[in-house]
């Protein structure tokens, strides 16, 4: 163990945004319209250290710019929300063996307004129920929950009860996955499942006891685990449109997934829509006549970071075609206007999450990937232009609303106006189409507490990196720095995971630059090879080079900022990182010729010895991509002697914090526990942190208050004032 001499405390005043602020800072989640679309559900979540407790509640926002109507309703027990009608949503709050849906209405007396106490309208059978998708017109509601093999609903309490009851504590498996993400896998999956709500006569609202299981029997698992929800379905009028995993291919080393449409009522059994030559799909969705269908496609069965394409069917013409085959971006979520004549979508471009429109082509003849289409339709045209959009949802009255975050600020409510007038433009291919756009921000929910804080909205830079290619990164300066002042200031350099992953404009809770500028710290942040956002073959370049060109382009950022922010005392001089970043740390630590001068080193969760990796990771495509093959063949067995850290320990000489998440099965902790003890025998100053609980991220707010503790002490030992 390190001794740290003086007790470290972090930097705290009025003014100072700390870790401590940051874990208890209000969370809001994403902006739901009701169909109406002058009131939207935003979820919030607000923890405290003194009650111990994250309260949960929801606001109801007015989406009417004149009216600045925001009516917090606190749910005691949590649970997901949604909307039931204009003014009544519907609260689930999850019991020991089920599910119970309430109603809560919305009360206006003429000048204010308020809501009523929940009347509870029925119950789920599952404990696992959420996800849900509501269709007012026709009362239709699909949901997903856990269900064994059988895909009974009413089966699974019992089966439960067996499972426990079994006399062992054995998982047995004939086939992967194993354990995914950060649990052990079970013999249940997510499917899908419908029901009805409706309102009589009198006012009251009452969740049907009948349910219909549309994916019985299929072995479709829907969302897709573990990070899929109610972006992996939606439903029309009679069907649902969903994503799932491939049946017939192992999970762990294929990414491949089928887009199938099914009757909500479960009366048919799925139709495939796909190919069959793809590889993952995401987002579907329907349009508003329920005449044609869209989703997100990769091409590369295996790799989870290829090229997103939009593919539309048309359910009528039974005609599938792609129309952003020659764009250069990823599309991440999808809406159809409301008279389907455009389609709207969010895609990351040079490190900022944008919104992009695009007119819908005519539907051509035949299935093809490569329609020929008139310019207007070829390239999507962004409609913002910085920061993060994380949510979209078209209204009607022309309007668009969706949620957007940045460095300096976490989620708040946006709506984006004069839609015709942009649409009009482009359909005439008018240049100047996106200047008619108006956006407004609708909520304010940090303002005050983050107000005189001094966050830094960052500022990007560019230089020149490995093959002569731009590279992009972020400088965020520490607070008290003044422009002409003489002052060196410590920095760190944080090194994003992934790989394919970027430093976009956009608030965390986790790695938050903010919070380092805030405790005395310039932050530098690179967005090296393998980076998203900034073309494919930039992102695919990293595969089978993990030790090549990202540090190359590393080397020469660093060197760019130091020339160009000479506050920056290169004496005082740390990196972290997580994952990929991880990696990178570890990497860095054995080849001290690139020059960096790192004081201190902070690895989170992060490669060790990649052979290792190859063998234990969860999700094996994701290793046999990167490094060439599985982790017995020739080409990567190569790589590896080549790239992987754990080779290069005799070079480790920079004192080394090691943090891991003994849930992290994407990452077993058995990766730091190896470079600690690497480090322990060759005497260098390091230390281990471990967290049971956590996976591959830290997620409980005390852990997360810890974390930081732990990081701030680290580098103050060696690079903080003496």
């Amino acid at each position: 163990m390190v001794s740290l001499g003086k007790e470290f405390k972090f930097k705290e005043d009025a003014d100072v945004f700390t870790p401590k602020d940051l874990v208890e800072l209000g969370r809001p989640g994403i902006a739901v319209a009701n169909d109406a679309g002058d009131l939207a559900l935003v979820s919030y979540s607000k923890f405290s250290f003194q009650d111990k407790k994250n309260n949960k509640s929801t606001f109801v926002v007015s989406l009417n710019q004149s009216d600045e109507l925001a009516i917090q309703i606190p749910l005691d027990k949590g649970g997901d929300t949604f909307w039931l009608s204009s003014r009544t949503f519907a609260n689930v709050v999850q019991k020991d063996e089920d599910a119970e849906i309430y109603a809560l209405d919305i009360v206006s007396n003429g000048e204010t307004e308020s809501y009523a106490s929940p009347v509870l309208i029925g119950t789920i059978p599952s404990k696992t129920a959420g996800n849900f998708r509501y269709n007012a017109d026709t009362g239709n509601l699909v949901f997903s929950a856990y269900v064994y093999p059988d895909g009974n609903l009413s089966t699974v309490a019992q089966q439960d009860k067996e499972w426990e009851e079994r006399g062992n504590s054995a998982f047995v498996y004939d086939t992967t996955y194993v354990r995914h993400w950060d649990e052990w896998q079970e013999k249940k999956g997510p499917q899908l499942f419908s029901t009805q709500i409706k309102q009589g006569h009198d006012g009251v609202w009452a969740l049907s006891s009948s349910f219909q299981s549309p994916l019985q029997g299929t072995k479709h698992y829907s969302p897709v685990e573990p990070f899929g929800g109610t972006d992996d379905f939606d439903v029309s009028a009679t069907h649902i449109i969903y994503t799932t995993k491939d049946p017939e291919l192992p999970e762990a080393w294929h990414t491949k997934q089928n887009v199938y449409i099914v009757p909500i009522n479960g009366t048919g059994k799925p139709v495939e829509l796909t190919s069959g030559k793809q590889g993952a799909t995401h987002n579907p969705i329907f349009n508003n006549q329920g005449t044609k269908v869209a989703w997100l496609e990769l091409d590369e069965d295996g790799y989870e970071s290829d090229r997103a394409k939009i593919v539309i069917y048309d359910l009528e013409k039974d005609v599938r075609f792609t129309i952003t085959q020659h764009w250069d971006r990823s599309p991440a979520a999808l809406s159809f206007s409301k008279d389907d004549s455009f389609i709207y979508l969010t895609a990351g471009e040079e490190a900022k999450i944008k919104i992009f429109a695009l007119p819908v082509p005519p539907t051509p003849s035949h299935s093809t990937t490569h329609p020929k289409l008139g310019h207007k339709y070829q390239k999507p045209i962004a409609i913002t232009h910085n920061k993060a959009v994380s949510n979209i949802q078209v209204l009607p009255g022309h309007r668009i609303l969706f949620t957007q975050s940045s460095f300096a600020s976490p989620n708040d409510v946006f709506i984006a106006s004069e839609l015709k007038l942009f649409e009009d433009a482009v359909q005439a291919e008018d240049a100047t189409a996106s200047t008619k756009i108006k956006v407004d921000q609708i909520t304010k929910f940090s303002g005050d507490e983050l107000k005189g804080k001094g966050l830094s909205d960052g500022e990007e830079f560019w230089f020149k990196g490995a093959l002569h290619k731009d590279v992009q990164g972020w400088a965020l300066k520490p607070k008290g720095w003044k422009a002409g002042d003489k002052k060196k200031w410590p920095t760190v350099l944080l090194i994003h995971g992934g790989p394919q992953g970027a430093w976009e404009d956009q608030w965390s809770t986790r790695w938050n630059p903010n919070v380092f500028t805030q405790q005395g710290y310039f932050v530098i942040m690179i967005n090296p090879t393998g980076s998203t956002t900034f073309g494919q073959e930039f992102t695919d370049a990293i595969a089978e080079d993990w030790g090549g060109k990202p540090f190359v382009d590393m080397i020469h950022g660093w060197k760019h900022a130091l020339k160009e922010y000479p506050e920056i005392d290169a004496e005082r001089a740390v990196a972290a990182g997580a994952s990929w970043g991880g990696y990178a740390i570890n990497w860095i630590q054995g080849h001290p010729e690139f020059g960096f001068g790192f004081k201190a080193l902070v690895c989170h969760d992060g490669v060790f010895d990649s052979t290792y990796n190859g063998y234990s990771t969860d999700e094996l495509f994701f290793f046999n991509h990167e490094w060439g093959g599985r982790p017995w063949d020739a080409k990567s067995k190569k790589l590896s002697e080549k790239y992987s850290p754990a080779n290069f320990v005799h070079k480790w000489s920079t004192p080394q914090l090691l943090i891991h998440g003994s849930k992290d099965y994407r990452l077993p902790e058995t990766e730091s526990i190896g470079a600690f003890h690497a480090l322990q025998q060759l005497g260098v100053p390091s230390r281990l942190v471990v967290f049971p609980d956590e996976n591959h991220w830290v997620l409980n707010h005390g852990n997360s208050l810890k974390w930081h503790y732990e990081v701030f002490r680290w580098f103050d030992q060696f690079v903080g004032e003496k």
